[in-house]
């Protein structure tokens, strides 16, 4: 049964994609559709057994590496932690497969999309099961991969095409960190397997990895590495840059990338290390100012963002801070809780947002929509509560985790639990204003858009409101529901899927915090809806002059421009890497160097010596025998030079090598030398 939660959506994708055509739109649809609500149904059934009941399950199902001292095999373990991203990952994945359906009902390429979605599910199974970090590495590699081909789906698109390709490189570079922790964590520990490297952590602490003329402590070094892998999966701040240009894929694609698969990987990666990051505080440090500065950045860019799925991307980065915080000052089960309860938000957020582009013809700049309330009732429904819970209204889901962080952080009384603690109350105010921005821009005031556009605009169909309805219920209950299982006081739900230090702990300490400290959050993202109501309603025309002041107009640049960090990357990196490819690298030394020594340095070598030496023939008996002997005494010389082992015969022979390179520069001619 555990093995069919991974392979089940595999085979329904290799089906729907090779065989297309024979089973045809509706058969994809149904057959892809089918195979991931099978693997939610049976994680349900996981879920109970493993995180319920508490028995975990561990299989070994074939050999994949032997070499020497490594041996990896194909592993998986079913824990509390698995099953936990098992069921978020199913779920959501069945929903936005259903969704599908309708918001992709006019596209000619069906069968592959279904493909796609279910090939990217796939990969995130592997990745969340695996009991080890090659397992994991390949599953990380394959929704790298999925996310590619999902993006750049429309491929006719420019835009489309550049994002994909920006999301590869720069998941790239934090695979590249990933890649050297594994590479690490083999050198400390000999093994790659979860198990070993956990027990082993605590026994080398003091361990210390050379390189050149310094020395890293080992648990600090690999957990630094293993978290810029998680910072370009996770989109924090410095490699975030391709999360919210993601958006130009199909918004069920969005909605899977942000809700359940790629971005969540960062933040299960580190739970999934949590024994290996409490040997290691400064890397634990690093994750908490990296994470609490994303949820800062993220939300004061969403303030000003007009792109309707850009500003949801904000928000996905926003809250990604928030898990990351979170798992830095030791609370990995609020990290893991919160993100559960986005998933659900988050997902509902994008399918919303896909209806209400569907309903006006692929239009997604809110300053073109308007007054949409009373054509697509049933979508803002929707999409209020999902903005509810994403700015922690009471009594929703995302209340129960987001405060909950927030109040964790307060009681650590460390410098860098306080920092973030503040960034986290200050962006809790600013995501309760732009979320609220988006649903008076998009659903109030007087219609914006093209008159022909707005009278066929119509709600969502029973295909893709289904999905929005279950999503619903979850962003108000499952938070509600699962709270005391999974972060309440003495729970044991975890068991030995995660691992905190007893001075790392603050559970207890968060309890009794003072009580304006726990509605402070509250309190800021009510003033913060609030204000957002009352400046777009009353102050819009104020707003307007304001923005012509140079302070102001230069602070709604920077906003806008999300913080310059594109215009930094493009100058500074893209640029001066191109011109190198091209005038170092291509001109230099393809073009150049190696032409030179190699293919045209030696056709002009043979042909400006084969016409040299065939001048030579003469025809006379005595000049043919005085070359055969030349030639005779030089093979010899050569022969005897080479068995010489003394450093004189090297000298003589590199001084013989410098001479004829020399004469073969004076022979080709000074035009024939030149690198480009």
């Amino acid at each position: 049964m555990y093995l069919l939660i991974v392979f089940i959506p595999l085979v329904t994708s290799l089906v729907s994609g090779l065989g297309g055509r024979f089973i045809g739109k509706l058969g994809s649809q149904v057959l892809t559709s089918l195979g991931v609500l099978m693997s939610a149904t049976l994680s349900s059934v996981a879920f109970y057994e493993v995180g319920i009941c508490g028995s975990p399950c561990y299989v070994e199902f074939l050999p994949w590496i032997s070499s020497d001292m490594l041996r990896v095999y194909w592993g998986f373990q079913f824990d509390s932690l698995t099953v936990v991203m098992l069921v978020v990952v199913t779920y959501v994945s069945t929903l936005v497969h259903l969704y599908s359906i309708g918001y992709m009902s006019e596209d000619p390429h069906i069968p592959r999309f279904m493909s796609y979605l279910s090939l990217f599910t796939f990969f995130m199974l592997m990745l969340v099961t695996g009991d080890n970090l090659v397992q994991l590495f390949f599953g990380w590699e394959g929704v790298g991969v999925c996310s590619y081909l999902l993006i750049s789906f429309w491929y006719t698109r420019i835009q489309a095409n550049k994002a994909a390709l920006k999301a590869m490189v720069m998941n790239r570079v934090g695979d590249f960190g990933l890649s050297l922790g594994i590479f690490a964590s083999f050198y400390v520990f000999k093994s790659l397997d979860y198990a070993t490297i956990f027990s082993l952590a605590p026994y080398y602490v003091d361990f210390q990895i050379p390189f050149l003329y310094w020395s890293f402590g080992s648990l600090n070094l690999i957990g630094i590495l293993l978290f810029v892998g998680a910072v370009g999966k996770s989109a924090q701040l410095g490699l975030h840059t391709w999360l919210p240009d993601a958006m130009e894929g199909p918004t069920p694609v969005s909605a899977l990338i942000h809700a359940a698969t790629m971005v969540t990987a960062g933040v299960f990666l580190i739970s999934r290390c949590s024994p290996l990051y409490e040997y290691a505080p400064k890397a634990l440090l690093v994750v908490t100012i990296i994470g609490g500065t994303t949820a800062f950045f993220a939300a004061t860019t969403g303030l000003v963002q007009n792109d309707l799925k850009r500003v949801i991307a904000y928000s996905t980065c926003s809250q990604l801070g928030y898990m990351i915080f979170a798992c830095g000052l030791s609370g990995y089960s609020i990290g893991m809780f919160h993100l559960m309860n986005h998933a659900f938000f988050k997902a509902l957020l994008f399918l919303s947002a896909g209806s209400v582009i569907h309903a006006l013809a692929d239009e997604q700049d809110m300053r073109k929509m308007g007054g949409m309330l009373n054509i697509v009732p049933l979508t803002y429904t929707m999409m209020l509560i999902g903005s509810m819970s994403l700015m922690g209204f009471p009594f929703l889901t995302g209340f129960y985790s987001k405060d909950v962080i927030l109040e964790f952080s307060f009681a650590k009384y460390t410098i860098d639990s306080s920092f973030v603690f503040w960034l986290g109350v200050i962006s809790a105010f600013f995501t309760a204003f732009y979320s609220f921005r988006l649903i008076y821009l998009t659903f109030f005031g007087e219609p914006n858009s093209i008159r022909s556009v707005v009278s066929k605009s119509h709600d969502a169909p029973v295909i893709m409101a289904l999905p929005l309805m279950l999503l619903c219920l979850g962003s108000v209950f499952v938070g509600y529901i699962f709270r005391d299982l999974i972060i309440g006081l003495g729970t044991d739900f975890w068991g030995s899927a995660l691992y905190v230090s007893p001075h790392n702990s603050a559970h207890i300490d968060s309890e009794f915090i003072p009580h304006m400290v726990k509605l402070m959050p509250v309190c800021l993202s009510v003033l913060g809806a609030l204000a957002s109501l009352y400046v777009y309603e009353k102050l819009a025309l104020e707003i307007g002059s304001l923005y012509k002041t140079a302070i102001w107009l230069s602070v709604y640049k920077f906003l806008n421009g999300r913080w310059l960090f594109d215009s930094v990357y493009n100058y500074f990196v893209a640029e001066k890497l191109m011109s190198f490819g091209y005038h170092i690298s291509f001109k230099t030394l393809d073009k150049g160097i190696i032409e030179f020594m190699g293919p045209s340095g030696l056709i002009s070598l043979i042909s400006t010596w084969s016409i040299r030496v065939s001048r030579l023939n003469t025809g006379y008996l005595y000049h043919s025998a005085f070359l055969m002997m030349l030639g005779a005494v030089i093979v010899l010389g050569v022969t005897r030079v080479c068995q010489m082992e003394s450093d004189i015969a090297y000298v003589k022979l590199a001084f013989v090598q410098v001479i004829c390179g020399l004469f073969y520069l004076g022979s080709v001619g000074r035009d024939s030398i030149k690198l480009i």
